[in-house]
């Protein structure tokens, strides 16, 4: 079976849901003084969109093992800048990364206060994985990043923000930009200095989920084409075999 364009919008529906369930427990245990375990540190909200990206590689024949959804399965992969990082979603097989994924999300009321971390954030975490493969930490076929981005559609995220008066002038194009449309010009050179090789932006909320998508190019059907000529690439070179052995590089999940 296909992924779909409506089983990405279920996906994105699916993501507010878990979100705002969790938003709702954080507040009771809040109220009972259990602390703010709130909804973006559980992490579980994007299990759906973990889940529909994994199907692509359960389709094309890559065994479950291969395919790691969760912390106890082992999501780390080598750094050069620092030993290891995490990543969403992991395809390892044999000593190829098939793909890594990045998932990540900013939401209001205050945008401004994550915008630059989840700017670094995902520079980082690139630019680190490159490095590595640089350094022959990945010897298999190149590695694959994909960046998947959800921007809470609301009038705050839409407002136009104004540069700070720094020491020197910024670049002319952040003038007059939204804090969607400051992620958009990110997200479009992410792509074009290759730090990811395929990149999903969108916008949404849970009172209207269905996503939006501002910037040509950084659309699901772009993104889900590329992954699909991902796994077309290495089909053509043999991945993934008929019969599959445990990872020399990343080891055996179910050790771990």
């Amino acid at each position: 079976m296909t992924v779909s364009r409506q089983d990405f919008e279920d996906a994105v529906a699916a993501y507010w849901g878990t979100k705002q369930t969790q938003d709702n427990e954080a507040k009771i245990k809040q109220k009972a003084g259990s602390g703010t375990a709130g909804s973006v540190r559980a992490g579980k909200h994007f299990d759906p969109i973990v889940t529909l990206l994994a199907r692509f590689f359960q389709e094309a024949g890559y065994p479950p093992d291969a395919i790691r959804v969760s912390r106890k399965q082992g999501l780390e992969l080598p750094g050069y800048y620092r030993p290891q990082k995490q990543w969403d979603l992991v395809v390892a097989y044999e000593n190829t990364l098939v793909a890594a994924f990045e998932l990540k999300a900013l939401g209001g009321p205050s945008f401004g206060n994550n915008y630059n971390n989840r700017v670094e954030e995902a520079l980082g975490s690139a630019v680190d994985l490159r490095r590595a493969a640089i350094a022959d930490l990945y010897p298999g076929e190149k590695p694959w990043l994909g960046y998947f981005f959800i921007m809470q559609d609301e009038e705050g995220s839409r407002r136009e923000v104004k540069p700070a008066k720094g020491a020197l002038p910024v670049e002319p194009i952040w003038h007059t930009t939204s804090y969607q449309e400051r992620f958009g010009i990110f997200c479009q050179r992410l792509m074009a200095e290759q730090l990811y090789d395929a990149v999903c932006y969108v916008t949404s909320s849970a009172t209207d989920p269905k996503p939006n998508e501002p910037v040509a190019g950084l659309d699901w059907r772009h993104f889900s084409a590329a992954i699909n000529a991902r796994i077309g690439y290495l089909r053509d070179l043999g991945l993934p075999k008929p019969h599959w052995p445990p990872s020399p590089l990343f080891g055996d999940p179910s050790q771990g």
